[in-house]
This record gives structure tokens, C-alpha cells and sequence, in this order.
């Protein structure tokens, strides 16, 4: 009884990552969640096809991430990684404005200047923001 006390409490504790829905879907467009994949000609690895120069941007901001590039094949290692790139760049003060699903997609796909994106990157990025709101409507 007290070990299932316990595994109860330690549930209802745990509380999920900020961003969950949009996380589930930019790995839903990224890999349909697959940590194998390799994409964009070998340079991006894992569900969320970080690049390295992401990776190494992600963990110079936290270096408490640590780690090897290689780890971004793990789900939950690149959402570390993630949320740690939009702290950095997808936030209220750099952007002079609320934050939204939106503009941390984007930024995932397209770097830190992907809102100042113009002709095929900024085509681009709607789409990609498309398919990915898509996922979070479904």
C-alpha cells in the first residue's frame, strides 16, 4: 500500500514540460518522432532534426544540458535542448512582445532570425508552421 501511495503521489507530482502540444507536434512534422532519422543532407539528427550548431548554441546558453550532439537522437535530451534555444531567442524580451507557437516554431526551424525571414525561407517557414499547427488541431 505505502509503495503505491508513493508511485500515486510521484504521478500527480510530475509535472509536464511547458510546451508539450507544440512539442508533440514539430516531432510529429519533424519525424513522425523517430530518433533515427537524418535529415537536411546529414546535418540534422533525431525527432526534432537539431542541427549541431543548434545543439552547441543550446548548450552554451545551459551548459547544465551537457552532453554530446549524438544525445539529440533521444526524445527527451532534445527537448532539453529545445526549450533551452527558446529561452535564449523565442522570448518576450528579444521579440518586444509576447511569445507565441507560432514564433517558437518557427524559430526551431529556421534559427533565431526565422521571424525576420523573407521570400523562399519565409515561404518556407509557413509551411512548415502550417504543418505543424495542423498536428496541434488534430
Amino acid at each position: 500500500m505505502i509503495l503505491a501511495t508513493t508511485i500515486l503521489a510521484l504521478s500527480l507530482s510530475a509535472t509536464p514540460p511547458p510546451h508539450t502540444s507544440l512539442l508533440q507536434a514539430m516531432c510529429a512534422v519533424e519525424s513522425n518522432c523517430d530518433g533515427s532519422k537524418v535529415g537536411d543532407g546529414g546535418k540534422a539528427i533525431g525527432p526534432y532534426q537539431i542541427w549541431e550548431i543548434y545543439w552547441t548554441d543550446a548548450v552554451k546558453f545551459d551548459p547544465s544540458i551537457g552532453g554530446n550532439y549524438e544525445d539529440c537522437v533521444g526524445k527527451e535530451y532534445s527537448e532539453k535542448i529545445i526549450l533551452a534555444y527558446w529561452q535564449r531567442y523565442a522570448n518576450e524580451k528579444r521579440l518586444g512582445r509576447p511569445v507565441t507557437n507560432q514564433d517558437r516554431a518557427k524559430i526551431h526551424n529556421g534559427g533565431p532570425n526565422a521571424l525576420k525571414a523573407k521570400g523562399k525561407k519565409k515561404k518556407n517557414l509557413d509551411t512548415y508552421w502550417t504543418r505543424v499547427q495542423g498536428k496541434l488541431n488534430s
